[in-house]
């Protein structure tokens, strides 16, 4: 089960929640701002960040500017306080697996996301004019060699 994170005014978070529901993907949704984020929740969140907290704070956004705060000199339970207390600072949507975590509406991301059996759909699909075509050939050949597969998601 995936997570996503969204927020009610947020057109990329309608866009991300209608893709899930159009590939029967399912979801928990749970809005920043109406869902009290759990310490547990948010440090499991940062886990599975790449480039630390840059992939899910908007340091441009005007509420983190408001702050008058340097994100990098914050604590972990500062960071946690800030969050829980500021989720207008997260950027969004923010869509979490057991794996990795994807922020944003990129549908090409998105579909890392995607379960094994929907991935392989794409045999039916994929022309032999696509670019990708020999690697949707290898992955459909042998699914666990991207690493991708969802059976254990949240």
């Amino acid at each position: 089960m995936l997570i996503l994170y969204t927020s009610s005014g947020c057109a990329s978070c309608r866009k991300a929640k209608q893709w899930l529901k159009d590939k029967h993907i399912e979801f928990i949704e749970k809005n920043i701002f109406t869902t009290l984020m759990r310490e547990d929740e948010i440090k499991f969140l940062l886990s599975r960040c790449e480039n630390g907290t840059s992939d899910i704070i908007s340091i441009r956004s005007k509420s983190y500017r408001l702050l008058n705060k340097n994100i990098e000199d914050m604590s972990m339970n500062e960071l946690i306080r800030l969050i829980q207390n500021n989720p207008s600072v997260l950027k969004r949507p923010i869509i979490l697996s057991k794996n990795s975590v994807v922020v944003g509406f990129d549908e090409e991301e998105i579909t890392s996301l995607t379960p094994a059996h929907i991935r392989l759909k794409v045999e039916d699909r994929c022309p032999a004019s696509c670019s990708n075509l020999e690697l949707c050939i290898n992955v459909r050949k042998n699914p666990d060699s991207d690493g991708l597969l969802m059976n254990d998601l949240l």
